[in-house]
């Protein structure tokens, strides 16, 4: 069984949480709907949100969540009262769809909206709104194994104009090491400390920049 963020009992709750923000923020507060995505990617709010914090997930409502994010990254707006509507628009189904499947692959808010855009979620709810959830999951894991399908290690060393070859002698790893990581046989989220800290070095980045994301195909949409 996978462990996630955040317990089950709070995925309701989140997903309307979600989706009463992402339709305040886009209908009531006009905000751009790519606007709130960016937003989404680098709150503290946001972060705190996939982590399960029972303040964000359970102990706040829509609005008051996306009035937060907005001011955490100093995104004007015309305030407004409350506004959480009965008929559920695509922009709701949008951030309650984004709530489950952040929860279930457990990947942040930044990995998934770097793949499809809040706006292109949005453009979803005509195909996906009437089905099962697990529809929406197959799609944007096709979609994140479509994009994730270099490795970032790999995306990393090109950007920096290094072959295999001056990676391994840059960082002090062995080159098949760093081959086994690119071809993805091998789990780079596995290796050692030291291991991810000088190729992040050698490549002038964070370590967590090298790790790739997990999607969980293998398992039963609950």
């Amino acid at each position: 069984m996978a462990i996630r963020a955040y317990d089950e009992m709070y995925v309701n709750s989140a997903q309307n949480i979600l989706g009463h923000a992402v339709d305040f923020a886009i209908m009531s507060l006009e905000i751009e709907p790519d606007d709130f995505g960016k937003a989404l990617m680098v709150s503290v709010a946001a972060r705190q949100f996939a982590k399960g914090n029972p303040r964000y997930v359970a102990g706040m409502n829509g609005c008051e969540l996306a009035r937060q994010i907005l001011d955490e990254v100093h995104i004007s707006y015309l305030d407004t009262e409350d506004i959480m509507y009965v008929d559920k628009s695509p922009e709701y189904w949008a951030g309650w769809a984004l709530a489950y499947y952040q929860w279930y692959a457990d990947i942040s808010f930044g990995d998934i909206l770097k793949v499809v855009s809040l706006e292109e979620i949005i453009g979803m709810y005509y195909v996906y709104h009437e089905m099962d959830i697990s529809h929406f999951v197959e799609q944007i894991n096709w979609l994140m194994g479509k994009a994730y399908s270099q490795s970032r290690l790999r995306a990393r060393r090109d950007n920096c104009g290094l072959s295999q070859s001056e990676l391994a002698k840059e960082a002090d790893v062995p080159l098949r090491q760093i081959q086994l990581f690119e071809q993805g046989q091998r789990d780079i989220n596995k290796t050692s400390a030291i291991t991810l800290y000088k190729l992040s070095k050698a490549l002038h980045c964070q370590m967590e920049d090298l790790l790739e994301p997990s999607l969980k195909n293998d398992e039963e949409v609950v």
